[in-house]
């Protein structure tokens, strides 16, 4: 199967609401070229400067979504284009991503990133460290970010009960955040948890969207 298939083939089988990232992190743009002329428009990049690389060589109309860990200094290259910021994970990276959209005049949409896994390496917020967030004064002077919702990786594991369980906690703490911070937001809707392994489960326990990268592009 060519890459177009294999997009094909799991947006055939994901419901309607959930919305697959084609990971093309460390992929050329042939590749991603390949999928765009297959009629797929949205991609995942995990380093900046890749993605900005990407952008400025590839169509305009594709979605660009930035799925890894962002350092505040690298906000300003990706702050012009970029759809969705998907690990968030403290109030110097929001003021910096709000500083920058004002800058380009845009509202940037966010998802807080939640520590799900047993691995200490992963990043991520507590849920008191998200409500400290949540609740503090430069939170609610922010005005050029949208918060729409949270993000998590489950451990790498084969326990299928437990990496369930940490994408139901994920889900918790979505429904938690909006029925506390988010009861009259309407756009607070999205957990962004499953990848090429886990992907499936991650729907089952809530997932509106999932980052799939070796399973269509192969493996790095």
């Amino acid at each position: 199967m060519n890459i177009s298939q294999k997009i094909n083939e799991i947006v055939a089988c994901i419901p309607d609401h959930v919305k697959l990232v084609a990971v093309s992190k460390t992929k050329p743009n042939e590749d991603i070229l390949e999928a765009y002329k297959g009629g797929y428009r949205i991609f995942g990049e995990n380093k900046p400067q890749e993605l900005t690389l990407k952008y400025n060589d590839l169509p305009k109309d594709i979605e660009w979504h930035m799925i890894g860990h962002l350092q505040t200094n690298k906000v300003k290259y990706i702050a012009p284009f970029v759809k969705l910021i998907h690990a968030v994970d403290s109030i110097k990276l929001l003021k910096e991503i709000n500083k920058q959209a004002e800058k380009n005049n845009r509202v940037i949409d966010c998802l807080l990133q939640f520590h799900i896994a047993t691995e200490q390496s992963k990043f991520g917020l507590s849920l008191s460290e998200a409500e400290e967030l949540l609740m503090s004064d430069n939170f609610k002077e922010l005005q050029n970010v949208r918060i729409v919702g949270v993000m998590g990786m489950a451990s790498y594991s084969p326990d299928e009960n437990q990496v369930r369980n940490e994408f139901r906690n994920l889900n918790d703490i979505f429904k938690f955040l909006r029925a506390k911070y988010f009861n009259t937001d309407d756009t607070f809707k999205e957990i962004s948890m499953g990848m090429s392994g886990d992907y499936r489960l991650a729907i089952e326990e809530g997932s509106t969207i999932v980052r799939v990268g070796s399973s269509i592009f192969g493996g790095r």
